[in-house]
């Protein structure tokens, strides 16, 4: 199968693939995976300081001769630092989130690096492409992690982009496989975005505690919680309990941040703390059951794409 339009184009990938650059699971080892495999393969710098970020950047150049990029959420204190990093290195693909592109756009486009901004909403749209972002991922609430506070779903937000902006439209937020794929294509967007499936493979570097979870979530087994501070879904655990109970209970935004605390996820999602850490995980984690080596996901993810466009062709004999 080969697909060729803006995203492919801008990227220099074979398919409209993009792996979600995830704190404590998107390294080296994963987005160099990825890319070999003719997506997109992203470095999450969000849980890395300036040195560790060079690092994976140094060994990813080493595992791939194909085009990679580096997600950088931009409320980091350090987010400028890591910027520093990404353009000595010479990356020339960036994805921003958590934040407004247009602190750092100038900077960004002076290096003649492409900048794509997640977005939860048209608005955040329409203003990531009027500074300049030469795309956008939107992010349904159906994603793992953080969300955007209007909770709009994928199917909902993806054509009301497409029709609202000029600039390319990639898909995220509960896309797992290639029905999935095919469905965001539908819709208009010319790209995916996928974090749980591949959080859940070989090269993660998320804890296999962490693995196993997912793939023993069903289709309500990750929450939505911390609204009032950033809304945030993870997989159901006792820490989640604790959480919701809180604000069930009416607990304050500070009340809420003390509970948050330090290293929330890396207990969860790095060190594998089933109880007491954050697993951030999507809606999608209900169809996922195998832990694969990316190549092999890759494949099916494409195999079951071509299935999925094949059976809609006989349906509608087309």
């Amino acid at each position: 199968m080969k697909i060729e339009n803006r995203i492919t184009g801008l990227l220099g990938i074979q398919f409209p693939i993009i792996q979600a650059g995830m704190v404590w699971v998107s390294g080296w080892k994963l987005a160099s995976a990825v890319s070999n495999c003719g997506g997109l393969g992203v470095i999450g710098a969000g849980s890395m300081k300036p040195d560790l970020l060079q690092i994976h950047i140094s060994k990813c150049k080493s595992a791939t001769k194909k085009p990679f990029g580096v997600n950088v959420p931009l409320l980091r204190g350090d987010a400028n630092e890591l910027i520093d990093v990404i353009i000595k290195e010479n990356i020339n693909i960036v994805f921003t989130s958590a934040g407004h592109p247009g602190k750092f756009i100038d900077k960004l486009k002076k290096n003649n690096i492409i900048v794509i901004h997640v977005v939860p909403s048209v608005k955040y749209g329409i203003k990531a492409e009027s500074v300049g972002c030469d795309a956008v991922v939107g992010e349904g609430v159906e994603a793992g992690g953080h969300n955007g506070i209007d909770e709009i779903t994928t199917f909902s937000l993806i054509p009301q982009l497409v029709d609202a902006l000029k600039i390319p439209v990639i898909a995220a937020g509960g896309i797992t496989d290639g029905r999935g794929i095919l469905a965001a294509l539908a819709l208009g967007a010319e790209g995916v975005q996928i974090g749980t499936r591949f959080a859940a493979t070989v090269e993660s570097s998320a804890h296999d505690n962490f693995k196993r979870k997912i793939l023993e979530a069903k289709d309500d087994d990750t929450i939505l919680l911390f609204r009032k501070i950033g809304p945030t879904r993870l997989i159901k655990n006792e820490f989640s309990e604790i959480v919701y109970n809180a604000e069930l209970n009416g607990a304050s935004e500070e009340e809420l941040k003390y509970l948050l605390g330090e290293k929330k996820e890396r207990l969860g999602i790095f060190e594998g703390d089933e109880k007491n850490g954050m697993m951030e995980a999507g809606q999608g984690a209900g169809l996922i059951n195998e832990i694969l080596p990316v190549s092999e996901l890759f494949t099916k993810l494409i195999s079951e794409l071509e299935l999925s466009y094949n059976t809609v062709k006989s349906v509608f004999k087309v």
